[in-house]
């Protein structure tokens, strides 16, 4: 049966791009509810990464705005926490949220935590994998060779590793920004719940990526058997 008319692939496809709009449509929902919600120590984004970061002794870690929404992350290679404009200058529960995540990850690299140490080690097989597994699998399927198609399931299996593996590199990072606005008075008790709803919602984009591969790979391997 042709790909595009199997029903399991077209039941996967339907669950996947249903997955990922409601999660990202949450994680926007929340970001923009606590958006709005100014935080109670008055700094902005950046200075509240600035302030967990040298807590945790790392001064040498630099700190910029870029361009996009929700586009924040850390770059280990460069050792700089880069933040989203809004997130950078923002002065509310959303920034501060955001801007302590991205810290997390930041002192998770300085303290080799061993899950972020191994996914930035497969990191450059897994973006190879990433990029090769469907093209190898159409190969084999029309072609009809079931060596191209195990070769794609082991492709993909790297990908979902290397998600499987992101898990708890960005769960603690949540902690760690979690445990860092928690300190004494820093933040009230209804805006630490704010911040922990957004990390939460952001954490759910990666747990439904996580499930929709683990559906692809039982797919895929159903294909190979077959």
């Amino acid at each position: 049966m042709p790909l595009a008319l199997d029903p399991m692939y077209l039941l996967l496809i339907a669950v996947s791009v249903v997955l990922g709009l409601a999660t990202q449509a949450y994680i926007r929902s929340q970001y923009k509810k606590f958006s709005k919600v100014d935080i109670s120590t008055g700094l902005t984004g950046a200075q509240a990464a600035r302030k967990m970061l040298d807590a945790n002794g790392l001064s040498n870690v630099a700190i910029q705005a870029v361009p996009g929404t929700l586009s924040d992350h850390f770059d280990p290679r460069t050792n700089v926490v880069s933040l989203s404009e809004d997130v950078f200058n923002g002065r509310s529960v959303a920034a501060t949220a955001i801007a302590c995540h991205e810290c997390g990850h930041a002192v998770q690299h300085a303290r080799k935590y061993v899950p972020e140490v191994l996914r930035n080690s497969i990191f450059p097989v897994v973006n190879i994998a990433s990029n090769l597994w469907f093209i190898v699998f159409i190969i084999g399927i029309f072609l009809g060779i079931t060596g191209f198609i195990w070769l794609a399931v082991i492709l993909f299996a790297a990908v979902l590793a290397f998600q499987l593996v992101t898990l708890p590199v960005e769960l603690n990072a949540s902690r760690r920004a979690m445990a860092h606005v928690s300190i004494g008075s820093y933040l009230p008790a209804a805006e630490t719940k704010g911040a922990r709803k957004v990390l939460t919602a952001a954490a759910l984009t990666y747990v439904a990526a996580a499930l929709v591969s683990v559906l692809q790979l039982l797919y895929l391997l159903g294909a190979a058997r077959r």
